[in-house]
């Protein structure tokens, strides 16, 4: 969340800025003010109580040993006063500061000033775009149809067991699977990431901590018996490694990458376009999470972009970037390029990973902070990205590397499936 100092210093640069997100922030961010001015006054109110309170009792207990125990007694009442007092301000204090909290957590990130205005996914900028589109032969199909045909994914099995949006996959559909999981893993290791396995539940603590709630609580899965969360992404339970944690600045780069399922309800999508492995319920998932230095965090999301770029060239996948409008970015995120596959039996693009920078966004809900040259504490930035995302890039190398004989296996992933050919 944005830091309140931020807020009172720089509140009209910060309406600005919202209003890419097509928002206008004034009357919020008066609000928090206002009640900001009411918790700071509160506070100092009550600390003048306490002192108040903590002086005359030590002249109390100064009276009583000279004797003075009339004089003692008349100041004692004054303290039950006090004592009332201060009880009624603290509470007031408590109030104030949870209706600030909550009107904090309903204010997104400011977006990075390369970020342009615009109202949805259609006002994205496209600023890369690699890769040739093949051209498939008379009859290509798309990867539900091939899945049915080569019987590796059963999507109405998955109905069956647990509703749509959770499919089976079956022989060397389930070893592709787990081949690409190895895949990703490997190429982020060998870029120096740390492989760490995490738990796919998590508290409401967790959920808070990188933005998930309240902002997506509609899209949770939320386990109400013990009030846990399944995941929608690994960047939720890695980067919550570091709430409440101050580390040295001689720590940065820290990163991360970790394999595990997500779940996402996605209510409210239907249509032909989320058939198949388009939009799922439940899907696999590698995740790259870094914890920078703010005058680094930059430098590495390059980084983290070109990274996914090499997977993509490894794989021979037609690919390209967006940089999210205002109107599409997360909402904790200040800048996020979202890479898209080129399906060409559906002659549509597919979104296969976001890498994104939220600079201090979630580090401040977090408190996740670094001992700066001058052992102050700073917050740091955060980062995370899709390494990758697996339904639509197995949707994408089904569609594309389709022939008449079968469908042919990336070379790159050969080694890890033990097989060149589905057919």
């Amino acid at each position: 969340m944005l830091q309140l100092q931020t807020i009172r210093e720089n509140k009209e640069e910060i309406v600005l800025a919202l209003g890419k997100r097509n928002i206008d922030a004034h009357t919020l961010l008066d609000n928090v003010l206002q009640l900001d001015e009411k918790r700071r006054t509160t506070q100092t109110q009550l600390d003048n109580v306490l002192a108040e309170s903590n002086s005359l009792s030590k002249e109390i207990g100064a009276l009583y040993k000279t004797g003075k125990a009339k004089e003692a007694n008349i100041l004692k009442e004054k303290t039950v006063h006090l004592k009332d007092e201060s009880k009624q301000l603290a509470e007031d204090l408590n109030t104030v500061e949870e209706e600030l909290q909550a009107l904090l957590y309903q204010i997104p990130n400011t977006p990075h000033t390369s970020v342009r205005k615009g109202s949805s996914e259609v006002d994205n900028e496209e600023i890369y775009k690699e890769g040739d589109i093949p051209t498939l032969d008379a009859g290509a199909q798309p990867h539900w149809e091939l899945a049915k045909k080569y019987d590796i994914i059963d999507f109405e099995l998955g109905v069956k067991i647990a509703g749509a949006g959770f499919p089976v996959y079956k022989g060397k559909g389930a070893r592709l699977q787990r081949a690409l999981i190895n895949y990703f893993l490997n190429k982020n290791i060998e870029a120096g990431y740390t492989e760490i396995q995490v738990p796919h539940l998590v508290n409401e603590l967790s959920g808070y901590g990188t933005g998930q709630l309240p902002d997506k609580e509609g899209q949770m899965y939320h386990v109400t018996a013990d009030d846990l969360y399944l995941i929608p992404t690994a960047e939720v339970p890695v980067t919550n490694i570091f709430r409440d944690v101050i580390v040295n600045e001689s720590d940065f780069p820290i990163t991360y990458t970790g394999y595990t399922p997500c779940f996402r309800r996605e209510a409210g999508s239907y249509g032909a376009h989320v058939r198949g492995l388009n939009r799922l319920h439940q899907f696999d998932k590698v995740e790259i999470v870094r914890v920078e230095h703010p005058a680094k965090s930059y430098e590495a999301l390059d980084g983290m972009v070109e990274h996914v770029k090499n997977i993509l060239r490894e794989l021979k996948l037609p690919y390209r970037i967006l940089r999210l409008c205002g109107g599409d970015l997360g909402f904790t995120a200040a800048l996020t390029f979202d890479f898209e596959v080129f399906s060409t039996a559906q002659d549509r693009w597919l979104e296969i990973s976001s890498v994104s920078n939220f600079e201090t966004y979630q580090a401040n809900r977090l408190k996740l902070r670094y001992k700066d040259e001058n052992g102050k504490n700073q917050l740091a930035h955060t980062l995370n990205g899709s390494s990758l995302a697996l339904p639509r890039v197995l949707a994408g190398i089904l569609e594309n590397y389709q022939t008449p004989e079968g469908i042919r296996i990336p070379d790159v992933l050969v080694p890890y499936c033990g097989f060149n050919m589905i057919d």
